[in-house]
């Protein structure tokens, strides 16, 4: 796989990020925090969007497109035009949405059990691995041609890691996944902002 290089923005806070839910693909939209943290992450890429020419990507839930948006004018080009892509939809969580994992421990124990032993490969009830998100991430990838700016989700982020990263799947799933940094891929390193 050719790398070219990437920025990548994962969305801001929302109240469920907050409270250790799992938002999956439920379109829970950003809060203050969030705001901020967009705003910074606009101000850190200001520079790197004025120097070449980027396509800009978001997944379509509202978290990464407000956060999109904020990032472009804290970076001083709020009329950039953004594209978004289903690809870059979080993971799927399936029955858990709107859970939290104590609740999950609570509830369904021998699944989170499950979970935990193989958090790469376990698929929620009726949702997705990040084995499987990480296979529409790599067809997604196959389509891009040029230098890009991501706005996505965690599991969109810990996908390129093993992707692009070369971080090996039992470690991915355990990547922290800041939202006040930029991820920097280049041809020969990962970098964070």
């Amino acid at each position: 796989m050719r790398r070219l290089p990437f920025v990548f923005i994962r969305h801001g806070e929302t109240d469920w990020n907050r409270e250790l839910r799992f938002q999956g693909q439920q379109d829970i939209p950003l809060n203050a925090i969030g705001r901020r943290q967009a705003a910074r992450n606009g101000r850190a890429v200001a520079g790197i969007l004025a120097e070449q020419e980027w396509r800009l990507i978001a997944s379509p839930l509202e978290r990464s497109v407000e956060t999109m948006r904020i990032v472009l004018a804290a970076a001083r080009q709020p009329e950039r035009q953004f594209e978004t892509s289903p690809a870059l939809v979080e993971a799927h969580y399936g029955d858990w949405e709107g859970l939290t994992l104590a609740e999950i421990n609570e509830r369904h124990l021998d699944a989170a059990k499950a979970r935990e032993a193989d958090k790469w490969g376990y698929a929620p009830p009726n949702g997705e691995s990040y084995s499987m998100l990480s296979e529409r991430v790599a067809a997604w990838l196959e389509s891009i041609s040029a230098p890009a700016l991501l706005v996505a989700h965690g599991g969109v982020l810990r996908a390129l890691m093993h992707q692009l990263g070369g971080l090996p799947p039992h470690d991915a799933p355990h990547l922290a996944v800041p939202q006040d940094r930029v991820i920097l891929f280049t041809q020969h390193s990962v970098l964070t902002i």
